[in-house]
C-alpha cells in the first residue's frame, strides 16, 4: 500500500479524492484539512507521497511543504500539488521548490491514482 498524506481544506474535494484513491486499492490515505494539522500528523504517518492543495487558509500548500521538508525523514518524500491556478509560471515555481508534479483542479477522479503513481 502507498501511504498518502492528502492536505486539502475543501471537504468535498477531500471526499472525492479519498474515494477515488481508496477505490484503486493501492492507497492508504490520511487526510488533513490544514497545513497545521498536516504538520501535527505527518511524522507519525510517514507518508510515501504527499498531495497538497496550494491555496488554503492559514498555511498555504507551499508553506506546509517547506515546514514538512524540515522534519526528519521527510526531506525527500515526493510532493504533488493540486491547484486551480495551474498557470505555467506557477507550475514552474512549484516544481522548482521540489514538487514532483502539479495536478490541475478540477481533477479527474478516475485518473487521480494513476497520475500520483506515475509522478512518484
Amino acid at each position: 500500500m502507498i501511504r498518502l498524506l492528502h492536505v486539502e481544506d475543501d471537504a468535498d474535494i477531500r471526499e472525492i479524492a479519498k474515494m477515488a484513491l481508496e477505490l484503486s486499492g493501492e492507497f492508504d490515505v490520511l487526510q488533513c484539512s490544514s497545513g497545521e494539522e498536516a504538520l501535527a500528523t505527518v511524522v507519525g504517518f510517514k507518508p510515501d507521497v504527499i498531495l497538497l492543495d496550494m491555496m488554503m487558509p492559514g498555511m498555504t500548500g507551499r508553506q506546509t511543504l517547506e515546514e514538512i521538508r524540515q522534519l526528519d525523514g521527510l526531506k525527500e518524500t515526493p510532493a504533488i500539488f493540486m491547484t486551480a491556478r495551474a498557470q505555467h509560471a506557477e507550475i514552474e515555481e512549484l516544481l522548482s521548490i521540489g514538487a514532483v508534479d502539479v495536478i490541475s483542479k478540477p481533477f479527474d477522479p478516475m485518473s487521480l491514482a494513476d497520475s500520483i503513481k506515475s509522478s512518484m
